[in-house]
């Protein structure tokens, strides 16, 4: 059997997969900082397009995982309906990314991916294909990462108001501070790097050396964020202090926003380049294994869909999570993205499968919950929602799309 036509399939499939990735979960992880008007949009596709794309294509992965998360057990289902699965579940995905970017929902691209897998799964095997006990951790995951996150991001705004805010001397306060709130972003963003995204590249590195590694980032980040903050040329209007505070994190969360676009370029490309590595290994070795070789096309592939995602429909995402939520300035922008980062580097320590997306929202809840602005609870109703929906959708999604792409290839 020809096998090409799988092939150019997973292409297109997975460059769609790929953009919907960019519309919605890259858009969310700039959302705060275009949110709190530390930078624009043209700013973060920029970011995005430079950070992202190096994140995905240098450490998005040598191998990488070919069923999301281990949740099937594929070892009955025969070569060609893993592959018509594989593209029935990209192409799920993606059409459900696009309707939740549509909505502006932030939803989970790896509980898309994972959902759509389920789905064809139930249909190409059997009920007991699935591991369920994973899928109940990642139903779990909807309440433990937002309140996790939550709770860190109303503390980090607590210590903001206690350090800096409230004393006699803001803005110098600001400045002493900053160097150290800088180093626990370029410390914990280089952990979640190494632990999330450059186990694909396949270095192993002990606890001990990625301790040592995010310690020297981090000190390097400090360094550069003392030199930025220096020559910040601070203005004397009707509120001096307040607005030259958040000038300084303005500065922070420029260097945030790179940081993390880094590390989410790094883990999250490979729900999009996973079935596609998945379907070339598979059409050319004729065996399903727990783990495929990405070729460099590949990683090219994720890494320019996901820019041109955000680029060109993540408005609507970046809107919901950076203003819809709640007001967000620099300091709460900071605080929601520092919050998260130490939520996915906890989680993943303690081998928690949360979501970066959920994460993220958690810890704008936090930040309203800390300040007098108060949250949009009628919009997170919906953003729940959708959040709960996602995996059914994407399984009912996936069941359509294999019987058509089975009848058709098969």
């Amino acid at each position: 059997m020809d096998f090409s036509i799988f092939i150019i399939l997973a292409i297109i499939f997975g460059a769609f997969m790929a953009w919907g990735v960019g519309a919605n979960d890259v858009a969310n992880a700039m959302a705060t900082s275009v949110g709190s008007k530390a930078i624009t949009i043209k700013q973060a596709v920029i970011i995005a397009a430079v950070f992202e794309f190096s994140g995905a294509f240098l450490a998005g992965g040598q191998v990488t995982s070919t069923i999301r998360k281990g949740i099937i057990d594929a070892s009955n289902i025969s070569p060609e309906l893993f592959m018509v699965g594989m593209l029935g579940a990209l192409l799920a995905a993606g059409c459900w990314l696009v309707i939740a970017s549509m909505k502006g929902w932030p939803v989970s691209t790896t509980h898309s991916i994972v959902g759509a897998i389920v789905g064809f799964a139930l249909v190409a095997v059997g009920v007991e294909a699935v591991q369920w006990g994973k899928i109940g951790t990642i139903a779990a995951s909807w309440v433990v990462s937002p309140l996790m996150s939550g709770s860190i991001a109303f503390l980090i705004v607590m210590s903001f108001k206690k350090f800096i805010f409230e004393t006699q001397d803001p803005v110098t306060n600001a400045k002493r501070a900053a160097p150290f709130y800088v180093f626990i972003v370029g410390f914990i963003v280089t952990l979640v790097t190494i632990t999330k995204g450059l186990k694909h590249v396949g270095l192993e590195i002990s606890t001990t050396e990625s301790i040592i590694y995010a310690s020297v980032c981090g000190v390097i980040f400090a360094l550069l964020s003392v030199r930025v903050v220096a020559r910040l040329h601070m203005k004397n209007n009707d509120n001096p202090a307040i607005h030259n505070i958040q000038k300084i994190f303005n500065v922070l969360m420029i260097f945030t926003a790179c940081a993390m676009a880094f590390a989410h370029g790094s883990n999250d490309v490979a729900n999009a380049i996973g079935p596609v590595a998945a379907i070339v290994s598979v059409s050319s070795t004729h065996t399903i294994g727990a783990s495929a070789a990405v070729p460099i096309w590949i990683l090219l592939l994720g890494g320019v869909g996901i820019v041109l995602g955000l680029a060109t429909y993540g408005k609507k995402v970046i809107a919901t999570v950076g203003s819809g939520i709640t007001e967000l300035t620099p300091s709460k922008g900071f605080a929601a993205t520092l919050a998260a980062a130490v939520t996915v580097v906890v989680a993943s320590g303690l081998g928690m499968p949360i979501s970066t997306t959920h994460t993220l929202v958690g810890a704008i809840l936090g930040v309203g919950f800390a300040c007098a602005h108060g949250v949009n609870m009628g919009l997170m109703r919906n953003i729940f929602m959708s959040w709960v929906i996602t995996l059914p959708v994407g399984a009912l999604f996936s069941i359509v799309f294999f019987f058509m792409l089975k009848a058709a290839l098969l």
